[in-house]
Parts: C-alpha cells; structure tokens; sequence
C-alpha cells in the first residue's frame, strides 16, 4: 500500500514583478523613460509547472544552486506565499524554520518570544506552559532565555527558533538552511534530534547545500534548475547528475 501524500504540489508556477525605483527628477525621467516602458515586461519565473508528492514519513531535500527556486518553493509550501498558476494540497499539521528569527519579537525576551512563537505553531498556553523547560532546556540558551532577543547572536537565534519548532508536536517540519548557522556541537544535537523525529514517522523536507547533509539525513532529493525540476530520485543518483552539472 502506498504512503499517504502529505504534500501534493500540482502544477505551481510562482512569478515576481521586479520593480524600479521611480524617477523623481527631469533628468532621472529622461534618462528612465526607456526603462519605463519596458518595466511592464520585468516578470521573473522563479518557478514554472512544479509537480511533486511528499509522502508521510519521508525526509527530502530540496537542491540546486543559488536562485533556483528552492527557498521559494519552501515558502509556498507553508502559504507565507502563494502560486500564481497551480495548487498546494498539505495534509497535516505543519511546521517551519525558514527565515532565522522569523516571528520573533526583537524586545521581548527568549522566554516571552518561545510563548509568541508556539502559540502561532498552534500551541495553547497550557501546552506551552508543560514544553516550555523542555524548550529551554534543548537551546542551551541558559540565564540568556530572559534577555531580548535583540542581544542574541544568529546561532542564538538559531537555538531557540529550532528549539520551538521541534516541540510543536507538527507532522511536518520544513527547514531552510537555517542549520548553517551556530556551533558544530549545535548543529549535530539538531540533527538527532531531526532523526529521532525521522524515525517517529514524521515528515521533513530541507532546503541545503551540504551534500553530506543530504547523504546522511535524507531518503530523496529533488534537484530544482532554473526553476524547474531537473531530477527527482534517491538522494545517491540525484547528487551524482547534480554534481556533473554544479560541482
């Protein structure tokens, strides 16, 4: 029997208008008047027809060299944007790490920015109050938990926003490359915990270019080129053809 598809991606395309910045002046409009007419044309095609299925229990990494559409399609997924052709189907309670900070407060503290961002993850105050040593406890943050965050260092930021995410209870975790950031013993203390959240059936799709990341943690990679997708396999055969093609 097949496994349940928790992330039906069919037929999305995503385009952004690039924008100028306006002529003030007679000069800038004279020297811009071209520019202008052509302005109505300046669509970028991040992505163009993207289909794909997640299964349940699945660990997948999105690859590709910078400007392929990668973060993009990660950000689609979770609807902090949306696709201009094409629809996203999520069956399940979702979870991200997607931009470092993201959600928090610059002047509330660690302990009053775990509250914030939990409850936007879907957590009642109870079920915070009963994770919150739990929370604290993982990111290592110590008596910095009751500083604002606007003193924290980015693997500071790293720590607690992974901190939170991994104790939502979600039934998909997508992480962008929010990993590269902080210490090595960090980071590896992430990725157990990643695979104990692996082995509990939970869905994980991310966004890297570590290969030996995706080696070692995934079970498929999809490879996005131009925005499109050039390859999608185990992880061993995808990264041998994007090696080929990238380096």
């Amino acid at each position: 029997m097949d496994k349940e598809v928790v992330i039906d991606v069919s037929h999305v395309s995503k385009d952004f208008k690039l924008y100028y910045d306006k002529a003030h002046t007679l000069k800038e409009k004279l020297l811009f008047f071209s520019r202008k007419n052509k302005e109505k044309d300046n669509i970028l095609h991040v992505l163009k027809n993207i289909n794909v299925e997640i299964h349940k229990g699945e660990s997948v990494a999105l690859i590709g060299t910078n400007g392929s559409g990668k973060s993009t399609l990660l950000k689609l997924m979770t609807k902090i944007i949306y696709p201009n052709k094409g629809k996203i189907k999520i069956n399940g309670k979702l979870t991200s790490l997607l931009e470092l900070g993201a959600g928090f407060h610059d002047d509330f503290t660690g302990r009053e920015n775990i509250y914030f961002n939990a409850s936007i993850f879907g957590l009642t105050r109870k079920q915070i109050d009963e994770k919150i040593e739990e929370i604290i406890e993982f990111s290592e943050l110590g008596d910095f938990i009751d500083n604002p965050v606007r003193t924290y260092s980015s693997g500071m930021y790293m720590r607690l926003a992974f901190s939170v995410a991994i104790n939502v209870q979600a039934d998909i975790l997508l992480i962008d490359e929010i990993l590269a950031v902080g210490d090595q013993h960090f980071q590896e203390k992430c990725f157990k915990k990643l695979r104990d959240l692996k082995a509990a059936g939970k869905t994980i799709v991310i966004v890297t270019h570590n290969k030996n990341q995706v080696k070692q943690f995934c079970d498929r990679a999809v490879w996005l080129y131009k925005g499109e997708i050039r390859m999608d396999g185990p992880v061993e055969e995808v990264l041998e053809e994007y090696t080929k093609v990238c380096g």
